[in-house]
Parts: C-alpha cells; structure tokens; sequence
C-alpha cells in the first residue's frame, strides 16, 4: 500500500458549507432547453432506441459546454449536481428516456448495471423483499437506503415521478470521511486499504464465486478511489468460503456508516420530476430517505438509472474498470411503466 495520507482536500466538503441549493443546482436556460429539445427530435428521427444514440447523435453545441464544466466539477470538485429545468409535463417517458441518455453521453459511455445489460435502469418498487439476500437497493420500495457507493465511475438518476412523500436523495462526501479517518484513526483506514469481501448479489459469472473482493479506499495517481456498500460487504459473510471480515475492518465499516449519517457529511435533496442527478461514484456516497407511493391513484416514484465512464480521468484502478463481459454480453434497456 502507499504512504496513508489524506487526498484530493480539495474535494473535501462539510454540509455546513453547502446549505445554499443553488451552489449544487444547474438550472438550464430557455436556450439550453430549446437545443435539448432540437436535440431530442434529432435523436429520436435516428432511433427510437437509446442504444443506438451516441453523444454524436445528440447535439447540444451550448448546454454540452456547461454539461463539460459539469463534469469537471464531478470529477475535481463536489462531485455531485442537481439539474434542473426540464419539464416533465412535455414530454412523455419515453421522450424523458432519451433526453436523459443523451444528456448523460455528454458526461460519458453508458455502463452496465447488473447481469441483464441494463444500460438504462429503473429505480422503484419492483416488488422484491428488503430481506431477499438477491435483491438490489434499486429494486426495493419505501425504506430508506443506506448510504454506498455503485459500480461505475458516475451514477446519474432522473425522477420521472414522485411517490406522496419521502425519498429525499441524500449524498455524504466520502473524501471528507476518508480523509477524517486517516487523521483521526488511521489504523482503521489502513484496514480499508486491503481487499474486503462483497456480495455478488446472486449476480456473480455463471459458476462463479457468490462474492469478490476489492479495497474499499484506494489510491491512483494522487486520487481517491472508493466503493463502499456496508450492507453487501456484511452480506458477504453469508458465504462459507468468503474472507471473513477482521475485527479492524468491522470498526472500520461501523465508523464509515456512522460518519456518513452523520449531519455534517451529508446533505438532503429533493429529486422532483424532470430532475437529474450525477454523482462521482468514488468520492460521494449516496442513499434515500424512506418514502411512501400511492398506487392507486398513480404516485407511484419511478427514477430512471445511468451508469457511466467518464472520459475525464485519466488513470483508474484496474478493477474500476468498465470491462464486466459477463453483464455487457446482454446489452440492453430497462424500459418499465409505472402506474
């Protein structure tokens, strides 16, 4: 392991530091929103499929240089926006569906999410238990999810629709955290830099191990790197032949969740529909308040899913790399209707 040392300061953030909304919201221009949609008609006389829409099949000459400032600030700043602006009233789902693809190739190449393919992915009620030891945060409905991080360089979502309340995005910056711990306990750090177990999720290589391996914080080129998901590294220990987790790397993870939950590493967000968000993956850890739908008269929340590899960094730990075969092999789009 490298000198254990604090990275990217200036990536540091404290909640204190950004209670103004619009430090983090992108409102786009009647201008921006124009050539959006100039774009979207483009886009949709090439393909009414996604897949086959690049960034060079949807122009955006004004707003693609603000989204490139964007992902500069992703990347070396906060890492994380809200963009705002689009009305959701004027286009419908899969309308909505297209204009967020081809925002999203502005900022990278899409990424598969799971052993499906889905290069575009649903985030709503699907039905599946929260103690089902196969299910994906993505899938469950109402409860609250802890913070963690994905599986790709960016994670974007875009709100379709809202449920009657809750589900309140919350993002904590894990350079802060990071860096607190390698100040304040750097023995438990330390512990964070070796290979910790994760759950596969039931979605590992056919034949293959039911979990992996990967250092939850790691250093590349002067950056930080992490992936952290408390509840699939716990989640590992229900395979026998899984590394078993150190009384070190136990601290650790319960000093991580509780420094994420804690008011002054994290903020709350409002993702209303037409809203986007993107993340930095590596430097900020996401979650959600529990929620509440209401079927029956179609409050049902419905965000859609991105991840992507960002073309802004230059050098990654080869196991951060988009080069999952077996879930590529599929490529394809979640495209559900939610009532």
């Amino acid at each position: 392991m490298t000198d254990l040392k604090p990275l990217e300061t200036l990536c540091e953030w404290t909640a204190d530091a950004l209670t103004d909304e619009s430090i983090w919201t992108e409102v786009l221009t009647d201008v921006e929103l124009e050539e959006a949609d100039s774009a979207l008609r483009h886009a949709m006389a090439t393909s009414k499929d996604i897949l086959d829409i690049g960034k060079n099949d949807f122009p955006l000459e004004t707003l693609g240089r603000r989204l490139s400032h964007i992902e500069d600030e992703l990347i070396n700043g906060r890492g994380f926006v809200r963009i705002r602006g689009l009305d959701r009233d004027r286009y419908d789902q899969s309308e909505m569906e297209m204009l967020y693809w081809g925002i999203g190739m502005h900022l990278g190449t899409p990424w598969a999410q799971n052993k499906h393919g889905h290069m575009l992915g649903d985030v709503t009620d699907q039905g599946r238990a929260a103690d089902d030891p196969e299910a994906r945060g993505n899938e469950l409905g109402g409860i609250a999810l802890p913070f963690h991080t994905d599986g790709s360089d960016l994670v974007g979502l875009l709100c379709l629709q809202d449920g009657i309340q809750g589900g309140l995005s919350k993002v904590a910056n894990s350079v802060s955290i990071h860096n607190q711990l390698v100040r304040e306990s750097p023995e438990l750090a330390a512990e964070f830099y070796k290979p910790q177990p994760f759950d596969f999720r039931g979605e590992q290589p056919r034949g293959g191990l039911g979990w992996y391996t990967v250092p939850i914080f790691t250093q590349c080129a002067e950056r930080l790197f992490v992936r952290c998901i408390p509840p699939y590294t716990l989640a590992s220990q229900r395979h026998t032949d899984a590394p078993r987790l150190t009384d070190l790397a136990k601290q650790a993870l319960s000093r991580v969740v509780e420094m994420a939950d804690d008011p002054r590493y994290h903020l709350s967000m409002a993702l209303l529909p037409g809203d986007m968000q993107f993340i930095n993956n590596y430097h900020v850890m996401h979650g959600r308040s529990a929620y509440q739908d209401d079927r029956q008269n179609r409050s049902v929340r419905h965000l859609k899913r991105l991840w992507l590899e960002t073309r802004a960094l230059e050098q990654r730990p080869e196991y951060f790399q988009n080069s999952h075969s077996d879930w590529t092999r599929n490529r394809s789009a979640s495209r559900m209707a939610v009532n």
